[in-house]
């Protein structure tokens, strides 16, 4: 048996197979070795039953997750897994190649992340070339579930959210200032409460307000990290995106690649699938 894990800081996906068939399908809180020791991992593995159950029938695992970006950090996660499924080998790699791999398969091309966060990257068929980007939440992250997460709450907390938009948000979430400022500076994941508010976006997409918001981040996305790559790397290069955002207003970010001449291939929600091909055809 195999399992593939795709990892935001949200939530990870997991699906467990053998020979091709899906033996357990779940989702657990995310697993980022950037926000989360080897203690709350452990821990959380150790909740989940079906984990539980089928730990030692596992013999290769997969893991691809966002923070997993350097030898130390992913030797949290390999250490962890190693510990709790005593008869598996573990795999640990960023999430990029998870998008590379689910979108490219072995072929070059870019591939981007627009999802809890974004990212993008030229893979050559076999592995990622490294570039600046990856910036995380803070400094970067543009168009995705937790930078629009910061544009509402910010909007909402100026009170410059249009009144209809103000009110739905106030009987979604009943947050006070208080509790927002809080959520955002006294929590230890203020990432994953910045990306938490898409439903909200996905229940008002029709709204011009969150469309032109939207529209603002795919642009952005386009601007500082697509461009570059395709000025780098030649503008034949296929040009794939996967990640929740971007699986869930794909309309919008093909109409903003459209405006900037850009052909997207195709858009992934939910890579895990493709993975689970991917590495079900190579065990």
């Amino acid at each position: 048996m195999i399992a593939i894990i795709y990892s935001g800081s949200r939530y990870a996906n997991w699906k467990l197979a053998l020979k091709g068939d899906i033996i357990a399908d779940f989702k657990t809180a995310g697993i980022n070795p950037f926000f989360n020791d080897e203690k709350y991992i452990f821990n959380l593995l150790h909740k989940n039953i079906k984990l539980i159950h089928l730990a030692e029938k596992i013999k290769k695992i997969y893991f691809f997750g966002a923070g997993a970006s350097s030898p130390e950090r992913n030797q949290i996660i390999h250490n962890t897994f190693s510990k709790f499924f005593k008869f598996s080998r573990v795999f640990v790699q960023h999430d990029i190649l998870a998008a590379a791999k689910a979108s490219c398969d072995d072929k070059e091309g870019i591939t981007c992340i627009i999802g809890s966060g974004a990212n993008a990257a030229y893979f050559n068929g076999k592995k990622i070339i490294p570039n600046n980007y990856g910036l995380g939440y803070i400094l970067a992250d543009e168009g995705s579930a937790n930078w629009l997460g910061r544009k509402l709450i910010k909007a909402f907390l100026n009170k410059s959210l249009p009144n209809t938009l103000h009110q739905l948000f106030t009987l979604k979430y009943d947050l006070s200032r208080k509790q927002i400022i809080e959520k955002i500076y006294k929590n230890n994941h203020p990432n994953v409460f910045l990306s938490s508010f898409t439903d909200f976006f996905i229940d008002n997409r029709n709204n011009i307000y969150i469309k032109n918001l939207i529209t603002e981040g795919f642009n952005l996305f386009i601007n500082t990290y697509l461009k570059p790559l395709i000025n780098t790397y030649g503008n034949h290069q296929p040009i794939y995106f996967v990640g929740t955002i971007a699986g869930n207003f794909q309309d919008y970010l093909r109409d903003a690649a459209t405006e900037n001449n850009i052909n997207i291939v195709t858009v992934i929600k939910e890579p895990i699938y493709n993975l689970l091909n991917y590495y079900a055809n190579k065990n």
